[in-house]
This record gives C-alpha cells, structure tokens and sequence, in this order.
C-alpha cells in the first residue's frame, strides 16, 4: 500500500498542525559563523515525527553542522471551529 499524497483539509481533520522550524547551522567554509533556514510542514504533535525526520535529514546529508533548532506548533482547526455543513443556499 502507498501513501498518497493528502490535502491539507485532510491533514488538518487528522489532527495535523502547522510547524514552522528555524535551524541554526554552522557555514561549512566558516564555522565560526551561524545561518538560518526556516522549514515549515504540517506536522503531528507532540512527537512531531516529520521534523525529527528532517532534521536526521539534515545530519547525514547537509554539511553545516546544526548549532540549534526552535520550533513552534499551531493546530489550524480545533474541535470548535469546524462543523459539517448539511446544505447551501445560494442567494440571487
């Protein structure tokens, strides 16, 4: 079975809430210098495995070294904001 790709309303019924990552990592030709990137994807808290994932990514494939990483988590639909919806009117 593959997974196929979902959309973003899927994730978010799932569970699944925004995460935005900001890695701080050494220049690989200037190590005594520190960069940003910021990575974003929706994720699963509190495990977070696509972060994490991406971070062991980052290890084995990227050659700055990680100094530090920070994150934040927000849930885009909570259970009282979303409701099913029965019927639509259309107004003229």
């Amino acid at each position: 079975m593959t997974d196929s790709p979902q959309s973003e309303t899927e994730l978010l019924l799932k569970g699944y809430g925004l995460t935005t990552a900001e890695m701080f990592y050494h220049m690989p030709d200037h190590p005594h210098v520190i960069n940003t990137f910021v990575w974003q994807d929706y994720d699963l808290a509190p495990d977070h495995p696509r972060l994490f994932r991406f971070i062991e990514y980052w290890g084995q494939e990227i050659e700055g070294p990680l100094h530090s990483v920070r994150f934040v988590h927000r849930k885009m639909i909570a259970p009282g904001e979303w409701r099913n919806v029965q019927g639509e009117f259309t107004i003229h």
